[in-house]
């Protein structure tokens, strides 16, 4: 979130006029790749615990331990590439969408950029636009993720999509709206409102 205002800087996006939602997005896009390779271990970790039958017993330790003795260090990157291209779809969306969002509801309501109220809204929207965009990566994400270390389900993101929606139809890939929602809804509302007033103690002004 924090890399958005520089690569969206990055991509000419200077003035209003230069300004468009692709660029957004794409800005958006790039600085979640980023913390999303830096973030897929731990992602990898947090995956195997919820999904252990005995997860009460286990730490995050002997998980990590257990992954790296069977598939060594690439191990915590399994899904790497499904990750990588969820988090760009998602960062991108909420980026994008939230920066839009707020030069409609200036327009609409009046109310000024730096208003919290402006940026709950936008931000509630943003929310919505994410489930729509994210169901299907973490639908496949997660199929990825728990593939048994013997055997080879899905060859990639692409196998994995076609075989889901081969097998088990087209809507399963936004199996959970609703949860996931509700999950996303609060999220994004609190990660932007608190980041962009963070922006403003710092003495930098809204995205």
């Amino acid at each position: 979130m924090g890399l958005y205002e520089p690569w969206k800087i990055a991509f000419g996006c200077t003035t209003p006029e230069n300004t468009t939602f692709l660029k957004k997005f794409a800005a958006g896009s790039i600085s979640g790749a980023l913390g999303s390779i830096a973030g897929n271990p731990f992602d990898v970790l947090k995956t195997r615990l919820m999904t252990a039958e005995d997860a009460a017993k286990r730490s995050i330790v002997s998980v990590a331990k257990e992954l790296h003795t069977a598939q060594g260090v690439l191990g915590f990157y399994r899904g790497i590439d499904s990750n990588i291209a969820r988090a760009m779809v998602l960062n991108g969306t909420m980026m994008a969408c939230y920066d839009t969002s707020k030069e409609i509801v200036i327009k609409l309501t009046r109310l000024s950029n730096s208003q919290l109220a402006t940026q709950f809204l936008s931000a509630i929207v943003a929310g919505f636009c994410i489930t729509c965009t994210v169901s299907p990566f973490d639908m496949v994400r997660t199929r990825l993720m728990n593939q048994p270390s013997d055997t080879k389900i899905y060859n990639n993101v692409i196998d994995c999509c076609a075989k889901l929606v081969k097998n088990e139809g087209l809507s399963t890939l936004w199996r959970g709206f609703m949860p996931i929602w509700m999950r996303f809804a609060p999220t994004t509302t609190m990660q932007l409102v608190i980041f962009e007033q963070f922006r403003v103690l710092m003495g930098m002004q809204p995205i």
